[in-house]
């Protein structure tokens, strides 16, 4: 069982995510933007990541962290 896993921002929601993990964010899928259902897309609002044994919270953003 995978442990890590991040919390973004995009569309003024936020979202948990894992590796290998696909999610749905309505903001990109319905029309609303370039990407298509199934495209890599990278964000950088990255609020919160923990690897399983530590954390590290953004102010409110961490800086230069990215999740694809």
């Amino acid at each position: 069982m995978n442990t890590e896993f991040a919390v973004i921002e995009t569309g003024g929601k936020q979202y948990r995510v894992s590796a290998g993990e696909e999610i749905k964010i309505e903001k990109l899928v319905r029309g609303k933007s370039d990407h298509k259902e199934g495209d890599k897309v990278v964000f950088d609002k990255v609020l919160l990541v923990d690897n399983g044994k530590d954390t590290t919270i953004g102010t409110p953003f961490i800086d230069k962290a990215k999740v694809t």
